[in-house]
């Protein structure tokens, strides 16, 4: 399984360089995030060791877990699922990033709860392009209200934009959903908010969101298999 793992990382680090290629975008501009859920630590190091060092999780027991155990890998860490009010102490004490903040509540939480030792948390808003009632994120038309609150948090830095479009295999329609958040971004720019990022692809959609903007993709079962049931 090690090789395996290593051997996909080059495959999906080697596609997103052609996609790059292919859309005009900067050779090494998108960065990829491994999304290590419910995996063992022993792939963990399997990627580590083909160079990976960026990994999401979604479940907080079992990252934190995972990170104390590789705390000497100089690894970063970014948290992807949704939040709960009484895990964001522990999200605050052991993250680098967080991806899905939709609420000013969580924000002022993991503002408060940050070591003051540690420096502040990279942050990204989730928004709901679909308003999607399953799904966390806020509606896009409040995203710039709750931007403007959270740059105003010192313990977190307002990086970018992140996105679960609902899954469609239509290339036109994927783009279309990811062209709503870069020019929502780009709105925020002329706030004169600085954001750089945009989290948003994962392996059915990934040429669709580097196309359009993605400067993170989130890829796991094209690294790891098929994610263990919970």
């Amino acid at each position: 399984m090690s090789s395996q793992i290593g051997s996909r990382i080059n495959s999906v680090k080697a596609d997103i360089h052609q996609i790059e290629i292919r859309h005009q975008r900067i050779p090494g501009d998108v960065c990829l995030l491994a999304v290590s859920k419910t995996k063992p630590i022993a792939d963990i190091l399997a990627a580590k060791a083909a160079g990976q060092s960026q990994f999401g999780e979604s479940y907080v027991q079992e990252a934190v877990e995972k990170i104390t155990t590789l705390a000497d890998k100089e690894l970063i860490w970014h948290f992807i699922g949704p939040i709960q009010k009484n895990k964001t102490r522990l999200i605050a004490e052991h993250f680098d990033w967080v991806h899905s903040i939709d609420r000013l509540v969580i924000a002022e939480r993991l503002n408060a709860q940050r070591p003051k030792f540690l420096p502040p948390i990279q942050t990204c808003i989730q928004v709901n392009i679909d308003n999607e009632a399953s799904k966390a994120g806020v509606p896009i038309e409040q995203v710039q209200p709750l931007a403007e609150s959270l740059a105003k948090l010192p313990q977190l830095n307002l990086r970018g934009l992140m996105t679960i479009p609902q899954a469609c295999n239509d290339q036109d329609e994927q783009r279309q959903r990811f062209a709503q958040l870069r020019r929502q971004l780009e709105q925020l720019h002329q706030l004169g908010l600085k954001l750089d990022t945009l989290s948003m692809g994962m392996s059915g959609d990934l040429e669709s969101a580097i196309a359009e903007g993605a400067t993170i993709v989130r890829i796991g079962t094209s690294i790891f298999g098929k994610r263990t049931t919970r």
